[in-house]
């Protein structure tokens, strides 16, 4: 038996989510299969993150046991030989120790959110950006974003079906940047709750169209109707995932 890590990007576009089910393509299902038909073994993939529909990744760690140890060059070349034609690519792979664990094992996970805010409807960034035609105030997200930062009780930011036992999550740091017609929401943290991410972009760009929404106030609320829309799922980004040690 032997344990392997690998880096895997995808557009989640036209995929279900991370998790596998009954509902179509997910990531897991397409990593599990594309394993299957290099060497026959029905594995089970574990990974940082589980994102949902439409969400992208940029480098998900992920890992998994094959019964018959192989060189990781030949796995992943025969994972992205199998993966071609879908929305899925290996970016590396490394054997780990035994212990490793792609989700228990992860010190911080980081995100990412990319607004593309002017008037034009999007084009080329379809389906990889949240398109916002009204001009919004920048400064004012980015003061409102820096309350967000530490430890705080995220009920009035979570999903309703999030499963989480508690809604108390310390956000390590929230950076809001402009490149031109872009502007990129950028957020660290060891976890984060069922839409906690989306739920706070979409607030903070309410407040950068100058609606009156109060992060204090959000907060004491306690309550998902207290703060701004979800933001879709198109614009949001896995970035990495750390570990304690590069030997993880």
């Amino acid at each position: 038996m032997a344990r392997y890590k690998i880096n895997v990007e995808y557009d989640g576009t036209n995929l279900i989510g991370w998790q596998e089910n009954a509902d179509g393509a997910s990531v897991q299902s397409l990593l599990q299969d594309a394993i299957f038909r290099f060497c026959g073994e029905h594995v089970v993939v574990y990974s940082a993150g589980r994102t949902d529909a439409g969400v992208h990744a940029i480098s998900m760690v992920v890992h998994f046991d094959l019964e018959s140890e192989k060189e990781p060059e030949t796995i992943m070349r025969a994972m992205n030989f199998y993966l071609i034609n879908e929305p899925v690519s290996v970016l590396s792979c490394e054997k780990v120790s035994d212990d490793f664990h792609a989700r228990f094992s992860c010190t911080q996970r980081h995100y990412k959110y990319i607004v593309l805010n002017r008037g034009a409807p999007v084009v080329l960034q379809k389906n990889r950006v949240w398109w916002v035609p009204q001009r919004l105030d920048v400064e004012k997200m980015k003061y409102a974003a820096q309350k967000l930062i530490g430890k705080h009780d995220f009920t009035s930011f979570r999903a309703a079906q999030c499963q989480a036992k508690s809604p108390i999550k310390t956000l390590d740091s929230a950076t809001i940047t402009q490149n031109g017609d872009e502007i990129i929401f950028e957020f660290s943290a060891r976890s984060f709750l069922h839409h906690q991410v989306r739920n706070m972009v979409g607030t903070l760009v309410e407040i950068g169209m100058g609606k009156d929404l109060d992060i204090d106030k959000i907060f004491d609320a306690k309550n998902r109707s207290a703060a701004g829309i979800n933001a879709p799922a198109s614009g949001l980004y896995f970035v990495r995932a750390d570990y304690a040690t590069d030997a993880d």
